[in-house]
């Protein structure tokens, strides 16, 4: 892994008063500055845009220029980087416009991330997902290991991939932070090579804080951490091909007992 301080965060909630991230511009420069800590160089705010955080373009972009102005008075904070994005509930996509949605983009790129549903069915999804690509978006699936759709149907996750979907998989996922069955669904889509970023999605310092480094090394992905952690979301970001993962590179995570082929269901 190269050093912590290339680390790029594409998934936190770091804006003020949107969602059910930090309320006060202080607790967002508290966020960014553990996050720095934590080895984060770049962070990219993607505040909910669903059903109950409604928020918009304008006013994320009003949110990240307070914190931007507040940093560029924090000298230990110049060096880090907000950027924009949203995390965009598929039950919202109906009401974006091109115009809208391009200014959720992550970074002002093409990509978005989209949350899926949180419920047992997702109507739709393929068809949703195969539009944004007709307009000209690609699409980063936000936690799908923690997604009851894809662990009751997981050859649902394998085709959305298979047409060009990346997933960014949370940190605290692969220790068990949402429990075993996350924990043992997230171990089985490293096997299946379905797990293209690993973001933090942190909210505050004291039920979700900052950090990617932590997780990945206690579940001994050191050798895939560069890609997962830069890499890829620096390839998001700029517009660039998404880099092939590192040669003989493997996953850690130690299989448990009883655990589900996950990687053989796909394939059969």
């Amino acid at each position: 892994m190269r050093n912590v301080g290339a680390m790029i965060d594409l998934h936190c909630h770091v804006l003020a008063g949107l969602d059910d991230g930090p309320e006060t511009v202080d607790q967002a420069v508290a966020l960014v500055r553990a996050a720095r800590s934590a080895g984060a160089e770049k962070l990219v705010a993607t505040p909910h845009v669903n059903l109950r955080y409604r928020n918009r373009g304008a006013t994320i972009a009003r949110a990240a220029g307070e914190l931007k102005d507040r940093q560029g008075r924090e000298p230990d904070l110049t060096d880090v980087e907000v950027l924009r994005g949203a995390e965009i509930a598929f039950a919202c996509m109906p009401e974006l416009t091109d115009d809208e949605l391009a200014s959720l983009t992550l970074g002002g790129g093409s990509w978005l991330l989209l949350e899926p549903p949180a419920g047992q069915v997702a109507p739709g999804i393929a068809a949703m997902v195969e539009d944004l690509h007709a307009r000209g978006h690609r699409v980063v699936l936000a936690h799908p290991e923690r997604c009851p759709v894809f662990h009751r149907d997981p050859k649902l996750l394998h085709s959305l991939a298979d047409a060009g979907v990346l997933t960014s998989i949370t940190a605290g996922s692969l220790v068990g932070r949402f429990g075993g069955i996350v924990r043992r669904f997230t171990s089985e889509l490293l096997e299946a090579g379905m797990v293209h970023n690993v973001a933090s999605d942190f909210h505050s310092l004291e039920r979700r804080p900052p950090g990617t480094a932590e997780a990945l090394a206690q579940a001994g992905l050191g050798a895939l951490a560069q890609w997962l952690t830069h890499d890829v979301p620096a390839a998001i970001l700029e517009d660039r091909e998404i880099p092939r993962k590192p040669a003989g590179a493997s996953v850690a995570i130690a299989p448990t007992q009883g655990k589900r082929r996950f990687a053989w269901r796909l394939r059969s």
